[in-house]
This record gives structure tokens, sequence and C-alpha cells, in this order.
């Protein structure tokens, strides 16, 4: 009886892959775990001690919809000295999914078409379905490089919306600058909005960051603490783009999240002069080891920044080799979870450096079974 009270979008949403697999590990004994999507170090203790002073200096109400003041003012300033756009303006997001959301929800109406790079972050297909769109996939196999050439070919009518994720969650690819220009002129020619999400534009190991929105003013660029400094469960991101577009997102934060948690924006302002270099030299660092212990057994592609590798099964389909992975107490990700294909798996390196090893000996141990 109540199965028919749930609405037929629900339908359309799958329950998190990455879910699955920690409800497994719930029943594992001491897993080795390269499945994590959020950073292996804690939040820093200058943060969290600013997070303590706004709760006990009472400052646990509602802020303002769009973020409290000093943090505007310096996010804004930010902004505005790496673009210098005369149209771009900057509101206080709960968590760059809360972006996400808000950003598709203000763009997409029902029937619209959104492009969507894949493999991709599992939110993206979800929240299209959620506003009412139409995920169109382009692939991005073996290499994971922007095709300009194939997303030409995929815009329709229909087309509302172009979805870009450098560094990529989850093929730790990182798009070259000329691929981005590419994008950005061809959405500002096709008038598509295109939202850059850069949540991870600090965990870049070879080059430095280059952000669509330097081609094309109009780019919705969504961005947060959470990887860079360990602040996952503290929800707190932000979003910049065109005045009328970050109005519209901020009247529709009013009345979903209200605000970012109020006491936790006081942590980001800290944060934002915390310098997190040490900790992407780290994970550079952790890249290369993981790269170096697993070139001889599997085919890398991608690996420029973020903290994944997203390898092609040497046996099987994804899902088996990981499942065989599991069964061998080491968590790692199935790729059919972030892509219409069922090819590859997932690794987090954000571990410890005797973790990174223990699952890539078992990683190795697997890859030649049956090869």
């Amino acid at each position: 009886m109540v199965e028919q009270w749930i609405a037929d979008r629900m339908h359309n949403i799958d329950a998190s892959g990455i879910r699955k697999v920690f409800d497994l590990a719930a029943n594992m004994e001491s897993p080795i775990n390269l499945s994590i999507g959020q950073p292996h170090f804690d939040t820093p203790d200058e943060i969290k001690r600013s997070l303590v002073d706004a709760v006990e200096a009472g400052r646990n109400a509602y802020s303002q919809t769009q973020g409290i003041a000093p943090l505007l003012k310096e996010l804004q300033s930010r902004v505005d000295a790496e673009y210098d756009h005369a149209d771009r303006k900057v509101f206080v997001a709960s968590g760059t999914s809360g972006g996400l959301m808000l950003s598709l929800s203000a763009l997409v109406n029902p029937g619209d078409e959104v492009i969507i790079f894949d493999p991709f972050f599992v939110m993206y297909k979800h929240l299209t379905t959620l506003a009412g769109g139409k995920s169109v996939l382009i692939d991005t196999y073996p290499d994971f490089r922007i095709d300009i050439e194939k997303v030409k070919a995929a815009i329709t009518s229909k087309t509302k919306v172009i979805l870009c994720n450098s560094p990529s969650n989850p093929t730790g690819y990182v798009a070259e600058p000329e691929e981005l220009q590419a994008l950005a002129e061809l959405a500002a020619e096709h008038n598509i909005a295109l939202i850059s999400d850069e949540i991870y534009r600090q965990f870049c190991y070879d080059r430095e960051f280059v952000s669509p929105a330097q081609y094309n003013e109009n780019t919705i660029v969504i961005d947060g603490f959470s990887k860079s400094h360990s602040m996952t469960g503290l929800r707190l991101g932000w979003v910049h783009g065109p005045e009328a577009i970050m109005q519209q997102m901020i009247k529709l934060q009013q009345f979903s999240f209200v605000c970012a948690p109020h006491p936790i924006q006081w942590a980001g302002l800290a944060a934002l002069d915390y310098d997190v270099s040490d900790w992407v030299d780290q994970y550079r660092a952790k890249r290369d080891l993981l790269v170096s212990e697993l070139s001889d057994d599997f085919e890398i592609q991608g690996a420029g920044g973020a903290f994944y590798l997203f390898i092609k099964a040497p046996w099987g389909t994804g899902s088996e080799f990981a499942t065989e992975a599991i069964r061998n107490n080491l968590l790692i990700i199935p790729g059919n979870v972030f892509s219409s294909t069922d090819t590859h798996i997932r690794i987090s390196y954000a571990a410890e450096d005797d973790t990174i090893r223990a699952g890539a000996e078992i990683l190795r141990k697997l890859a030649r079974q049956q090869s």
C-alpha cells in the first residue's frame, strides 16, 4: 500500500553502490580500505578550534541564506582576483553536493538534457533525474580526455547544461587547458550552461589547476572545503557565477537547506587561511607510490589529480574483480558505480602508505591469478 505513495522519480535513482561497499565493510574485520572518497587526515586543529569558538560564542542560529558576511567577503575577493569578471557573484552552499543540487534544480526543466562525461561522479545522473532532466553520457574511455567532437555531436535543441569535473572523481584525470577552453567556448557558442565541479582543484600534481571559467565568464563554478581541508562531514561549499543565476539558487536554498551550517561557516573562514600544500605533496607521493606498485599489472590512465586511480580490471568485469578483492579483505569500488560500463575499478589512495602497499599487494596477486 505505502509503496504506491513513492514518486516515480525515485525508481530512477539507485542506492549508492559506494554505500553498499561501506555496508559490506561493516561486517569485515579490519579490512584494507582503498575505497574511501575522503581525505585520511583529520580536520586541522586550527579549523576545529574556530568551529568550537563559534559554537561557544552562540553562533548557532540561522545565518543569512547566502552566507555570513565575513566569509562571503573573503570568497568574493578571491574570486574577483582570480577571474576579474564583472558579473560573478559568490554564495555559500551546504557542501558542493548542495551546490550541485541547487544549480541543476535552478537550470533544468523537465525534459532538458544534461551532458555528463562518463565515467562520472555518482551524484550527477541522479540529481539530473531529480531536476526532471535527462543525462546524456559522453564516453571518455580509455584515457578520459574530453573529445570536443563527441560533445558537439551530442548537443541537441534540448541541451541545457554541460557538467565538467576536473580533477575528476573517479578517474583522477586533469583536463588539459586546451580541452577546457574548447568546452567553454562550445558552451558559449550554443548558449548552454557550463557547470564546473572544482572540489578537487587543490589536488593537481603535475601542473597548475585550470578552470573553464577562465574561458567562459558565464561558467558556474562549484567548490568547497570538504576534500582540501578534510571537512567532508561539515558540509560547507560555495558557488560562483552570473548573479542572476546565483540569486535563483539562493532563493532555492532558502526553501531547502535554509543556509549552510552557521558555526561551520566561521570554521570555513579560518580554513581559507590554512595552507594545505603539505597535504597535496603527500598525496602526490601517495599517487606515485600506488602507480609504481601497480603499473606492471594494470593499465593506468588519468591519475593526474584528486586521490583516485580508475583502472581497467585485468580479467572479468569490474564488479567481478572488485568482488574478488573484497573476498580477499580489500575494499575497492567497482567502476560501474561511476559508469555505464563495467570494465574498471576505482582505488582511493587517501590512506596510510602501509595500507596502500598492502592493498597493492592483493591487487597484484589477483591480477596474476588469470594472467
